[in-house]
Order: C-alpha cells, then structure tokens, then sequence
C-alpha cells in the first residue's frame, strides 16, 4: 500500500493541495490559532482532521449537510483538555480515564488524550480509500506507558468513513487502565427521529447529576418525569427541555446484538448513521443538549464504559486492565447515509 509521510512543514497558511486524484484531494492548512488541518475530500464531502492533534475530526460536511454539532469555537484552539477546543464533531475520550470525573476522580474533563500532540502522522492509500494516520506514545517516569495509534478512512463516493484506534499496553511489566468512549458531537436536526436494532429498553435516563451540569427547577421536573415514564427520547421535539443536557446510558449492548446500528432520519431520504461491534464497545450513550450557544444529538456514543468517571467504571465492572503488551482495536463506521 502506498504511503506518505506528513510533516509540520506540510501545512502553512495558505491552503495546499497536497495529493489530488479521480476520486480524493487531500489538501493542508494552518488556522490562524497555530493548529495544523487537513482536508480529506471526495464526490461527496469532506473531513477535516487535525493530524498531529489528536486526530480529532473537526468537521464533518457530506452533500452540503453539517453532521456536527453547533459551538461556540470558530476554530480549534490549543490546551490541554479537550474543554479548550469543545467544538469538534469527534475526539478521543480517555484513555487511562475517561468521561466526566466523578467525586472520587482526579482527572480532567474526558482523560489525557483528546489534544495529544501526535508523534507522527501519515496518509495510506487504497483501492478505494484514503486514509489519514497519527500515532501517540504516552510514557511517564514510575507511571503508564502506551502507544495510541487512531485513524480515519474516507471511501471513494460515500458520506460514511471509520474511525478506528489501536491501543497497546508497552509496559513490560505492569497492567494499565483503560477507557475508552469514541465521541461523536453530531448536529441536532429539529424533529429527527431515531431509531435502531437495539431495544429501547437497554437505555436508563442517567441517575447522577456530574459537577458541570447545574439543575434548573423546569429541567429537574422534566428528568423526573422521564425517569418516571422510562421512554427513551427518540425524537427532537422539545428543545426547550434539553438544557441542562439529558443524557442516557445503555446496559451491556453485547447481550442484544453482535452489531449495533443507530440511525436519525433527518429527512430527503438521508440519514445520520453509526455502526459499532458490541464485543469491542458494550456501553452506548445517548447526549442531547440545546440552548443558544451549544446544540447536539450524540445519538449514541459508544464506549467500554459509561462517560461517568474512572471510579464508576471500576465499581461497575466495566474497567478494563490491559496486561503488559497488550492491545485492543476499536472500529466505528459512521456518516451520512443515503
């Protein structure tokens, strides 16, 4: 498979168009905050990704449509958390904690990963692929030691890409914590319907208010009420209760399909589409959130656990050890369907 090796000297200010074909363009830049992107572009859209930040997907446009959420950021901005660039359609939640901390966490917002600096990134090119590489090894004197290897591949005339991740224990040695959500920031479309091949019954209304979210007297009589019916929303047809955010969590997915599909019509025969194993991502979540200045639908986010902290994820059973030289690898197929 042929390859090519991206460097910071690659991305400028000025747009380059860095690889072109009859299917795909790839092109570089530099937003004027410093952080280096790149588009991924075919018939039908484009990616940009930041390759040597994370490898966060910024943005996300097929057939004219935006599938991610709306924010408050014009442009990704540098930090060291992912709270300083919450404007992006994914990043990488974790990876030796991840969600939001709970009471007996110490940890910042969603873990240590989502604004690494990459090592070194790279593009791969298939039949009918382009795919867009970075790799991240974390090491700490008398702490942990991994090596994070995420990718995303576009396919030739298709609103639909994958995202996946490979993580590898490279202690010698000790086991290492691990956590992993990868998290979707898709756009809320009013009226959507959402469906899927997992019963609504394998989702609960979250019990735990986190430290970020502050209650409103309407918003705690709505999460009431919900939690009372035990309906799961599938239609975004009441804004004005999504602020604070309402947030469900699935039981073990595993136990209903082999493969979860999750699907919102947003109409014109279009769909937002999301497919995952269950053996690699038990937990899904579902996130709507919808004031003025931030509108989601992470229609479902799937994970090894819920996004509600390291401890809760301990207590829970759902933690995983990676033993010395292990590794786990995670696919998400996700996109614009039609």
């Amino acid at each position: 498979m042929k390859s090519l090796n991206l460097s910071h000297a690659m991305f400028t200010d000025a747009p380059f168009e860095l690889f072109k074909d009859d299917h795909f363009t790839v092109e570089t830049f530099t937003y004027p905050s410093g952080i280096e992107g790149l588009k991924l572009k075919n018939s039908r859209g484009a990616l940009t990704v930041l390759p040597f930040q994370g490898l966060i997907i910024w943005d996300a446009i097929f057939d004219n449509i935006s599938l991610k959420m709306k924010d408050m950021f014009t442009q990704p901005l540098p930090g060291p958390g992912i709270a300083d660039t919450y404007g992006c359609f994914q990043f990488t939640s974790g990876l030796l904690a991840n969600g939001t901390p709970g009471p007996e966490d110490d940890y910042q917002l969603h873990g240590e990963f989502p604004t690494s600096p990459m090592n070194e990134s790279h593009l791969t090119f298939g039949n009918d692929t382009i795919t867009i590489h970075s790799s991240y090894e974390y090491i700490k004197g008398f702490g942990d030691h991994y090596l994070a290897e995420p990718s995303v591949t576009l396919h030739q005339d298709s609103g639909l890409f994958d995202i996946q991740l490979k993580v590898t224990n490279l202690s010698n040695y000790q086991p290492m914590p691990f956590q992993y959500l990868c998290h979707m920031n898709y756009a809320y479309v009013a009226n959507a319907e959402m469906n899927s091949n997992v019963p609504d019954e394998a989702f609960q209304l979250r019990q735990t208010i986190p430290a970020h979210v502050h209650p409103t007297p309407e918003w705690t009589a709505f999460n009431e009420k919900l939690k009372a019916s035990g309906k799961l929303i599938n239609k975004l047809d009441d804004p004005n209760h999504y602020d604070p955010e309402i947030v469900f969590f699935s039981s073990d997915l595993s136990k209903y399909v082999d493969d979860a599909e999750f699907r919102v019509n947003i109409g014109n025969g279009k769909n937002f589409l999301t497919k995952f194993s269950t053996k690699q991502f038990p937990i899904g979540t579902r996130w709507i959130l919808y004031n003025p200045d931030q509108q989601v639908n992470a229609f479902v986010i799937p994970g090894t656990s819920t996004p509600e902290g390291f401890a809760a994820a301990k207590k829970a059973g759902t933690l995983i050890m990676l033993k010395a030289h292990e590794y786990r690898e995670f696919k998400v197929t996700t996109g614009l369907e039609k």
